[in-house]
């Protein structure tokens, strides 16, 4: 999904780029990250590669670390190597979800705020955070986002729809907060950043938070797929899926840093899922 946004977006700039795909390029293949390098010779590398499928990454824990993790510091090496500057893409799940209090009031995560992931999963994202910045290639970018959806891949809100439009009805989570974020803006503020040779950690959401059940009752609203929707626990989802990986409570994330560099705010979250309905609706994607 992201790639797709990406190259959209470079595309509308006017540059020149190589988009990688898996059989071209696998980070888990040294060999086959060399090879690209010295074929490609890159002056920017935005690394979109990784293990997403959270509850499946506990399963696959060593395969998560490979992708998510190790992969990162051999991209970070040749990265060095090159002269190449490497954004990499991160995640809310790298924080243990009980957020940080100031004055009695819970405020979103500051880039500096201690981690403590939950899961195979975050652990993992945490891993390649680390080895990126062991190795510190020049002008590096970690990008955490969060609630990542949009085109060019299967995503939340379309399985939402797609549920919603079969008549089934819907039980999602009401206890967990964070801020859903549409890949064309993550894409463009990552360009901007870019622009602006901006480097180290931020944050890059859209603005604002909401629970996942708000998110999904505003989903069916924008696509007009009116179903039985009805909000339940997290303790409810876990007996439900025993296997499911820990999801944080609360994951909302500070952009005053991105803010700041990009010189913009970030879009509202709701603004950009009806940009996201726009979109798909125009090309006819479901």
């Amino acid at each position: 999904m992201l790639a797709t946004a990406l190259k959209a977006s470079l595309v509308r700039r006017g540059y020149s780029f190589v988009a990688a795909e898996r059989a071209t390029l696998d980070v888990t293949s040294t060999d086959s990250i060399v090879d690209t390098f010295e074929r490609v010779k890159p002056t920017l590398l935005l690394n979109c590669a990784a293990h997403t499928k959270v509850d499946l990454c506990e399963q696959q824990q060593e395969l998560a670390d490979q992708i998510n993790g190790h992969a990162v510091g051999t991209l970070a090496k040749l990265s060095k190597q090159h002269g190449t500057t490497l954004v990499h893409y991160s995640t809310d799940f790298v924080f243990d979800g009980k957020g940080v209090f100031e004055n009695e009031k819970l405020r979103p995560y500051q880039t500096t705020d201690p981690v403590g992931p939950l899961s195979a999963y975050g652990r993992s994202k945490l891993l390649g955070e680390q080895k990126l910045q062991e190795i510190n290639p020049p002008g590096w970018v970690i990008l955490r986002t969060a609630w990542l959806y949009g085109s060019g891949g299967p995503c939340f809100p379309a399985t939402m729809v797609r549920v919603a439009r079969d008549g089934k009805p819907l039980r999602v989570v009401s206890d967990q907060t964070g801020s859903p974020t549409h890949t064309v803006d993550l894409a463009e503020a990552t360009l901007d950043l870019v622009n602006a040779n901006a480097s180290g950690l931020f944050h890059a959401t859209n603005a604002g938070q909401v629970t996942w059940f708000e998110f999904t009752r505003a989903i069916l609203e924008e696509f007009n797929a009116p179903t039985d929707l009805q909000p339940i626990t997290s303790a409810d989802w876990v007996s439900m899926k025993p296997t499911a990986a820990h999801r944080p409570t609360y994951s909302v994330l500070d952009l005053s840093p991105l803010e700041q560099a990009i010189g913009r705010p970030m879009r509202p979250w709701r603004d950009a899922l009806r940009d996201y309905r726009d979109a798909v609706t125009r090309t006819g994607s479901f």
